[in-house]
């Protein structure tokens, strides 16, 4: 069996996404961590097509479901130590949903996106961090087969190109609705 540290995720995602798709959903993240000196498996799971309006997402059902047959899959595979040495948790993405694939980038467009790249980007000294609006995401390349896909990001004073082989980390920056201020006048009808 192998050390929990050397886990193969690519494995752990083919294992674990028809079990979630014949439950009706979406993997939209996985991730090993140890925290508190255990080890946990870490599945973040959504409807078809999200990012969604809350209360239109995953429910805490749905999420008990998938845990309850993904257990039972994963205790027959040998993609993890025995069930002894760690915890499967099973949730939703949450209102800043991780963004990973082409395809989660595309349903971002028009939505506030935070997001690391891998290497300082730009005219010097280059950035690493931004945070706008998703503009557009396309294939800048002009090879079908070395496709190069690009995000555009409204940063405030530009729009930003950055390939999407170049980002670390990125997710949803989810946005309070403002309340409109109360009146402080009083009407009464006759």
């Amino acid at each position: 069996m192998p050390a929990p540290t050397q886990i193969n995720l690519e494995q752990l995602t083919q294992i674990a996404t028809p079990v979630i798709e014949g439950a009706g959903y979406e993997l939209v993240d996985l991730e090993w961590t140890r925290e508190a000196g255990q080890w946990i498996l870490r599945l973040f799971i959504d409807k078809p097509g999200g990012p969604h309006a809350p209360g239109h997402g995953i429910t805490l059902d749905g999420c008990a479901e998938v845990a309850t047959e993904l257990s039972t899959v994963l205790d027959v595979s040998d993609a993890l130590p025995d069930s002894d040495t760690y915890s499967l948790e099973v949730s939703s993405p949450g209102v800043d949903r991780p963004l990973r694939r082409e395809a989660d980038f595309r349903r971002a467009v028009g939505m506030k996106v935070k997001m690391k790249t891998l290497h300082a980007l730009g005219p010097p000294p280059g950035r690493r961090n931004y945070a706008g609006v998703l503009t557009e995401v396309k294939n800048v390349s002009n090879d079908k087969e070395a496709a190069v896909v690009a995000l555009f990001i409204d940063v405030g004073d530009r729009i930003c190109e950055v390939p999407l082989d170049e980002v670390e980390k990125a997710n949803l920056v989810f946005e309070f609705e403002k309340k409109k201020p109360a009146s402080n006048s009083a009407s009464r009808s006759r």
